[in-house]
């Protein structure tokens, strides 16, 4: 069928589809990184001029990455992988001051007898709830450099700041870590990827309760059920994803460390963040999940203090909606740095870590993404080839690295922060599942991108019915 789809990443209404064929275009011949022998011969070269073009949502031509790792470490300028401790501890010192002298501020005039009027407290103490969620979430992103090891160049360092500030946060550090390492080994991974992984389009059908045929045929969503769907997201997704593993892959028995048997997402499923039995994790874990379940044992006896000595009210104005608003922040930046309608995701037999880990895309959050937010949101292309680079040297490094990647390398940061907000928006309407593009052969079959029902884009596939 003719693709409707709209270039250059402007969407609107497709038409309906016809039934002509989409233009074949000769393939590059790095698409694949295992040809056979005779994958010279003329019989191959014909059916590579006859392959069909890989299109993302919006209809653009993808090229499967043909650069290496090593490409892309060579490419980095030595001091960039430079770790200071002193600059590291430096950020959280200034974050955590920041965070202290807000609530100082603000606990000490903002009283009925500096601001008579209700209205402006209520105001001024919403104002509080949302920057300490800022600040706050600064603080998990340097636990975050942490679990990487680019705080400092000493493992006992990181991992004691990293176990102090996600606790102080309530995020099981270690057990987060261990999880998180496992979603940088495996992005854009199907089968292995720990976060945000896409439904294929059975899986989607299967959960709309609808066959796979009629995806091209239902009426779009209306916009408050995306709405809907979007807070829900945002409400929810971070203690869902520490409890039944939302979002992650359900593919436990078929893990390599063998922990999976008889196990799956869900409420008693046995996959979770705490447990030492969950299939997240290896037997040799099981300390550092216990002193991952420690730490925030510790931080809930001190809310609990707090709680019974100044009032549960005050604590959910102090600590609980700004906790919120941190759960917020880490859900829209992660799901914006996997989820947009130009990435791809793989099939585990196609996927290499080269192309998983250029399947993210880098956004601008303006003033907060790099001064309270470290840079995570703008340069998480590169963090996801040299994750130890410290997020004060990722600038440079994600500027060396662009020639290497070419038109491989994605960006929104054109958009600004408003794009931010709109891309969340967009995502949410075009990516709903993910399928090959139509007519896809060979190994270009195992490379997926978002197709929905909304009437945006490259429509879904056609299937018999």
């Amino acid at each position: 069928m003719s693709s409707t789809a709209v270039p250059k990443r402007v969407v609107l209404n497709r038409s309906q589809p016809t039934d002509s064929s989409v233009p074949s275009v000769s393939a590059s011949p790095f698409d694949s990184p295992r040809q056979s022998p005779s994958s010279t011969s003329l019989s191959s070269m014909a059916s590579e001029q006859e392959r069909i073009k890989l299109l993302d949502t919006y209809g653009n031509e993808f090229r499967i990455p043909d650069f290496t790792i090593k490409q892309i470490r060579d490419a980095i300028p030595a001091h960039c992988f430079h770790r200071s401790a002193i600059t590291s501890l430096y950020y959280v010192f200034r974050d955590m001051a920041c965070l202290a002298s807000i609530f100082y501020l603000t606990h000490h005039y903002v009283t009925p007898e500096t601001i008579p009027s209700l209205p402006a407290r209520v105001v001024l103490w919403t104002l509080y709830t949302i920057v300490q969620g800022l600040f706050g979430t600064g603080i998990w992103v340097l636990a975050h450099e942490c679990g990487h090891q680019a705080f400092s160049p000493s493992k006992v360092l990181n991992d004691s700041v990293g176990w102090v500030c996600h606790s102080l946060l309530m995020v099981p550090y270690f057990s987060w870590k261990i999880s998180h390492g496992k979603h940088h080994k495996a992005t854009g991974n199907l089968a292995r990827d720990m976060v945000f992984v896409p439904k294929t389009r059975e899986q989607y059908a299967s959960r709309i309760g609808k066959a796979m045929h009629e995806l091209g045929e239902l009426m779009e969503e209306t916009p408050i059920l995306t709405a809907t769907n979007l807070l829900l997201q945002q409400l929810f997704g971070w203690p869902m994803y520490l409890l039944i593993n939302v979002t992650g892959h359900n593919n436990h028995e078929r893990q390599p460390e063998g922990r999976g048997k008889g196990k799956s997402n869900g409420w008693f499923g046995g996959v979770n963040h705490f447990s030492p039995a969950s299939p997240l994790y290896e037997a040799k874990d099981a300390k550092l999940i216990a002193l991952s379940d420690l730490g925030l044992f510790l931080t809930g006896l001190g809310l609990y203090f707090i709680g019974s000595k100044y009032g549960w009210l005050n604590l959910l104005v102090w600590y609980g909606i700004p906790y919120l608003w941190v759960n917020h922040w880490l859900v829209a930046i992660t799901y914006l740095q996997h989820t947009d309608p130009s990435l791809p995701h793989y099939q585990p037999e196609v996927w290499n870590f080269v192309r998983g880990a250029a399947a993210t895309i880098d956004r601008d959050f303006g003033f907060v993404g790099r001064h309270i937010f470290h840079g995570i949101i703008e340069t998480h292309v590169l963090h996801h080839y040299v994750s130890n680079i410290p997020f004060y040297n990722a600038d440079e490094a994600s500027e060396a690295i662009k020639g290497v990647m070419g038109n491989h390398y994605r960006t929104e940061a054109h958009t600004g922060w408003t794009g931010f907000f709109k891309a969340m928006w967009t995502s949410s309407r075009l990516c709903q599942w993910v399928e090959p593009t139509e007519g896809a052969q060979g190994e270009s079959q195992g490379v997926l991108f978002y197709r929905n029902t909304n009437g945006l884009g490259v429509p879904p596939a056609k299937m018999a019915k």
